[in-house]
């Protein structure tokens, strides 16, 4: 997953969240502002209402992380489902007011910090357990955007890995040493 190589728990977390909101941006660059709004049926959320829940839930999850519950108080998280911004450029803004929490409240953590208690939902986790949720959160909507996008895109779709078809080649680039790409 991690482009380097390391043993810290945290560095790899961050390293994975900004892998996991790369693939997002990249996934959402390639459908048109239109596409972003349209759900595939009643049961479904467009790429928007997925990005205003994840938004939601990182404002909550992260906001005061150490010191409050992650369920906050205020937080509605069925509204988050119904009404998304209008714009790209507003649905964009929620994205990054989300992973801007995200980053603020993992970046100064310290190893010290990963068995320190948490709590979301009243359950108590370990900041690491804490952790390890939220990426797999975050990666399984990430998966639904990017699942919409291709389909969206259609023929016009830029692969955000290796490309259909084209592993060997990108084996011998590894073998030669021109990327360190897993």
């Amino acid at each position: 997953m991690a482009l380097e190589f390391t043993t810290s728990y945290l560095e790899d977390s961050l390293a994975v969240f900004h892998q996991t909101k790369q693939l997002g941006e990249r996934a959402m660059a390639q459908v048109s502002d239109e596409q972003l709004f349209i759900a595939l049926d009643e049961e479904a959320n467009s790429i928007a209402v997925i990005v205003k829940h994840m938004a939601g839930n990182m404002r909550s999850r992260w906001t005061d992380f150490l010191t409050t519950d992650g369920e906050k108080p205020g937080r509605n998280r069925d509204a988050e489902f119904e009404a998304p911004p209008a714009t790209r450029q507003a649905l964009m803004g929620l994205w990054e007011e989300g992973w801007t929490r995200v980053f603020e409240a993992v970046e100064p953590l310290s190893e010290a910090d990963l068995g320190r208690t948490v709590t979301i939902r009243g359950e108590p986790h370990s900041v690491m357990q804490a952790i390890n949720r939220q990426s797999a959160h975050y990666a399984y909507h990430v998966g639904q955007i990017v699942f919409l996008a291709k389909h969206y895109a259609g023929g016009n779709w830029q692969s955000l890995s290796i490309p259909r078809n084209r592993s060997a080649e990108f084996n011998d680039k590894v073998a030669a040493g021109e990327t360190s790409q897993r």
